[in-house]
C-alpha cells in the first residue's frame, strides 16, 4: 500500500474516531498518533495532518457541498465512514488542485469498498462527482 493511500485511510480512522467522541479535535489528534504511531510514520504522517487538520478547519464548508450534492441524504443521516471518507476526497478536490480529481475519487471509493458497506462505492462516487461538477473541477 502506498503512503498517501495509508494517509487517507489512517485519516479516514482519525476522523470516525473525532465524529464518536466529539472531543478536542488536537487532543484527538495527538491521542490518535500516540496510539498509532506505528503506523504514522515519517512518510506518511505529512499528508494524514494535512487531511487531517484541512477536514477539521474546513468541516462546515465540506459539510455545506456534501448536503447539497447528496440526493435525499441529510449530512447527519450517512452513515459515519461514508460520511468521512467523503470528507477527505472533497477537501482534496477543493483545496489541493494538485491532486486531479480522478485520482481523489478513486482513492475515495476503493477506500469505501475497503471501509464501508455494499453501497459505499457508488453512493461515494455519486456524491463526489456532483461536487466535481458543481464546483467545475477537472
Amino acid at each position: 500500500m502506498g503512503d498517501r493511500r495509508l494517509a487517507r485511510e489512517l485519516a479516514l480512522q482519525a476522523l470516525f474516531y473525532f465524529d464518536m467522541d466529539r472531543g478536542d479535535p488536537a487532543e484527538l489528534l495527538e491521542l490518535f498518533c500516540t496510539n498509532f504511531e506505528e503506523m504514522v510514520t515519517e512518510p506518511v504522517k505529512p499528508f494524514f495532518l494535512e487531511l487531517v487538520e484541512g477536514v477539521t478547519a474546513s468541516r462546515d464548508e465540506i459539510n455545506t457541498l456534501l448536503n447539497r450534492c447528496s440526493s435525499n441524504w441529510k449530512i447527519s443521516r450517512m452513515p459515519v465512514v461514508d460520511r468521512n471518507i467523503m470528507r477527505i476526497a472533497t477537501f482534496e478536490l477543493v483545496k489541493r488542485p494538485d491532486i486531479p480529481s480522478s485520482v481523489s475519487i478513486n482513492e475515495a471509493v476503493e477506500i469505501g469498498k475497503r471501509f464501508g458497506t455494499r453501497g459505499s462505492g457508488s453512493f461515494i462516487n455519486g456524491v463526489l462527482d456532483r461536487i466535481r461538477l458543481s464546483e467545475n473541477i477537472d
